[in-house]
């Protein structure tokens, strides 16, 4: 088995054993996208609520396993002094950022098995370009972009920052996109200029193309894309150069 393998199914047996975090990661989006989907409290574009919150709380559960509970949970490890004996391995930085994130895309795989079929219980319809495979299959590049932008983000944060620190600084940040990521309030409600802003965050861009493939049935828009796949690329570099066993 390969260093990095190995560390993977660490990794992977860690997230298990922390059943309560797991609980709670899958929980928090159902609740939600329970109350959203039937207690009218935030306007949306759509005629059925449960359409627009369907791709927002899954964009959500992707930002906030990706970038918080991985940053926090990491940054908790590196201030412990957990990971200080695999900086003398083999392993190296980017191993263990690539294993960190593959785990959170387990760990995603999980909510979206959850998530789809409540949101079908609640009135959701899958849509997309070209039926329903070819939905899914642009939802699911969309959510591996923001996984690895947002386990990057978190990642950085876990690396350079104090445990504490780190806590507050991922609960704030994950607040900020949470208001301008589109998930729950629509872009369309933001001042234009605020909009604007929002669209190069990867918040924004997340839940563009989820609501494009999952709700609205059209093509993610370019601006997605681009956005997403720049900050799938910058991130996770930025945490590999910055990143510090201790």
């Amino acid at each position: 088995m390969t260093a990095f393998a190995a560390q993977i199914r660490a990794e992977t047996y860690m997230t298990l054993r922390r059943g309560e975090t797991l609980l709670l990661t899958v929980g928090i989006p159902v609740i939600f996208l329970a109350f959203f989907s039937t207690v009218h409290v935030v306007p949306t574009e759509t005629a059925h609520p449960v359409t627009f919150f369907v791709p927002g709380i899954l964009a959500l559960a992707v930002m906030s396993t990706a970038m918080v509970s991985l940053g926090i949970a990491t940054g908790f490890e590196r201030g412990y002094g957990v990971l200080k004996r695999l900086g003398s391995t083999p392993l190296g930085r980017g191993r263990l950022i690539g294993a960190k994130i593959a785990t959170i895309l387990l760990v995603e795989i999980v909510q979206a098995a959850v998530l789809v079929p409540v949101g079908i219980g609640l009135g959701w319809h899958p849509a997309g370009t070209g039926g329903a495979g070819a939905a899914a299959g642009q939802a699911l590049a969309i959510a591996m972009l923001a996984t690895v932008a947002f386990g990057g983000i978190g990642l950085v944060m876990a690396g350079v920052l104090r445990a504490e620190l780190n806590l507050a600084a991922s609960n704030g940040l994950y607040l900020v996109l949470l208001l301008l990521g589109g998930m729950v309030v629509p872009l369309a409600k933001l001042p234009g200029w605020l909009a604007g802003v929002a669209r190069v965050l990867p918040a924004a861009a997340l839940s563009d193309g989820l609501h494009a493939t999952l709700g609205s049935g059209s093509a993610v828009p370019v601006h997605a894309w681009v956005a997403l796949a720049v900050w799938a690329v910058v991130a996770p570099l930025a945490a590999a150069v910055t990143f510090r066993w201790e």
